[in-house]
């Protein structure tokens, strides 16, 4: 009985592991997404309020 309760929260710790993991992982793509995306707007701004200058 005691051997089975032992494998048990051994597997859940393991598979609590693998879900941090990937939650990590996922995390940091999302913020390394924001992060592309918000410098190339603040780039598109800029090169369209250059144009808007140029044609003045």
């Amino acid at each position: 009985m005691e051997s089975n309760l032992i494998n048990f929260i051994r597997m859940f710790l393991s598979y609590l592991l693998v879900v941090a993991v990937a939650a990590a992982v996922i995390a940091i793509a999302v913020y390394i997404g924001i992060r592309l995306r918000k410098s190339k707007n603040m780039k598109e701004m800029t090169e369209n309020a250059e144009g808007s200058k140029a044609e003045s």
